[in-house]
């Protein structure tokens, strides 16, 4: 079962001769529990292409469907409220609050929906995450693995369908990105996450299930790596 499809989207920013195409007929599906890599270089239109998934902007033309779900087809609210359950994002520059600890950051999502976490989840994550020691800590107070962690915390707490990472590891070191793409790789296995995860970096890209390159607002299925 695709919990992803992508059908026939395009972007225009402008027009006439001025106009640029960011994306241009993208087509792809992803069944649920696959973890798939988008590369491509600065300007391509990877980073247009999940925000268009994400429902954070609207394509110019085209469709994409959540679990069945014609995203564009919803009213503004409908929206906010199926993305906020139904997608988490995660990004390069982490996006945690400041002012709350690392387990206030992680369970943000579940009170903006005004429902409680699964304690016996929040706690599976936390250890997962290597965070149980730092869960009242504020996010000054960690290195930018530990943040990210609490990122993708933060990301998977609301069980979502879908999970968009941008370039998750684009501000840390080899070491911590290593450990960053193996949690991603568990929650596909372990929780069904389908994930769609956008890096410059090809080596990071291989460790996915499949990729996709972008390039001058085209997309190429790359295939399945190799296990």
């Amino acid at each position: 079962m695709n919990l992803l499809k992508v059908k026939s989207i395009s972007k225009t920013y402008g027009s006439g001769e001025t106009a640029v195409h960011a994306l241009k007929n993208v087509a792809f599906s992803v069944p649920k529990g696959e973890f798939v890599a988008v590369v491509g270089e600065s300007g391509s239109g990877k980073s247009t292409l999940l925000n268009m998934v994400g429902a954070l902007d609207t394509p110019t033309s085209g469709k994409v469907f959540i679990d069945g779900k014609d995203t564009f087809s919803m009213k503004e609210k409908e929206l906010t409220i199926f993305r906020r359950r139904n997608i988490g994002f995660i990004f390069q520059a982490f996006n945690l609050i400041p002012e709350l600890t690392v387990e206030q950051n992680i369970i943000f999502p579940m009170l903006l929906d005004y429902q409680k976490p699964n304690e016996k989840y929040l706690e599976e994550l936390l250890t997962v995450l290597n965070l149980k020691e730092r869960r009242n800590h504020l996010p000054s107070q960690l290195s930018g693995g530990q943040q990210q962690r609490g990122a993708i915390g933060r990301a998977l707490i609301t069980r979502p369908a879908l999970i968009l990472a941008d370039e998750p590891t684009g501000n840390l070191d080899s070491q911590n990105s290593s450990e960053v793409i193996a949690l991603l790789k568990e929650a596909s296995k372990k929780y069904e996450q389908t994930i769609l995860m956008i890096t410059h970096n090809r080596g990071i890209a291989q460790t996915a299930d499949r990729v996709l390159q972008v390039s001058d607002g085209l997309l190429t299925d790359l295939g399945r790596c190799r296990e």
